[in-house]
């Protein structure tokens, strides 16, 4: 079960540089999305605050 875990994320990070290389417009926006959210999350909890 160990090396189907290991060859599962070998694949994933192949396709992740693979996405990063063919499409970089799409990657960075996807990070900004991505970094979005926890700033919303954030806002969510510094509103409860006050």
């Amino acid at each position: 079960m160990g090396w189907i875990k290991k060859i599962l994320i070998v694949l994933v990070a192949a396709f992740v540089v693979f996405y990063l290389f063919t499409r970089p417009e799409a990657a960075a926006e996807a990070v900004k999305t991505f970094f979005s959210a926890f700033e919303s999350i954030g806002t969510f909890f510094t509103t409860l605050v006050e």
